[in-house]
């Protein structure tokens, strides 16, 4: 797991001094806690975020960590959001009722309301992208 983690922060972050940023170019998500414990480390930096790529699953929790008006999304930005679940041996999923409701709970409300439209959250992967994206968050300068 640890490995799947660096590889995560290596594809994550883009620190650049002269503008205090973290880029997201590509996150295929992993364990809520992991996620949370670094955007706290984010907030607390003061560094703005930059969603340049896909952010699905736990790389979602950043709208609920890091403060609205330091986050900016690129064209290229996809927020991909489901259900909190844990692996079965024989290879399937059972999903987290009490992780997803925490996960739903952290989110803005303008992005619960989003989700909610889609069904809400459940297995299948639902992606926030393009003009309804642009919508929530500003478009990076």
């Amino acid at each position: 797991m640890r490995r799947i983690l660096l590889a995560t922060l290596v594809a994550l972050s883009t620190l650049a001094p002269a503008t205090a940023e973290v880029r997201i170019k590509s996150s295929p998500g992993g364990q809520i806690g992991e996620f949370l414990d670094m955007y706290a480390e984010v907030k607390d930096s003061g560094q703005k975020v930059v969603i340049d790529g896909p952010c699905l699953s736990a790389c979602t929790l950043v709208l609920g960590v890091v403060p609205r008006d330091r986050i900016c999304v690129t064209k290229n930005a996809e927020l991909g959001f489901h259900a909190a679940w844990m692996p079965t041996s024989s290879g399937g999923k059972v999903t987290q009722p009490v992780a997803t409701k925490m996960m739903m709970d952290m989110y803005p409300s303008d992005v619960k309301g989003w989700i909610r439209r889609r069904g809400g959250l459940h297995t299948r992967l639902i992606v926030l992208r393009g003009h309804e994206l642009a919508a929530l968050y500003p478009r990076c300068i």
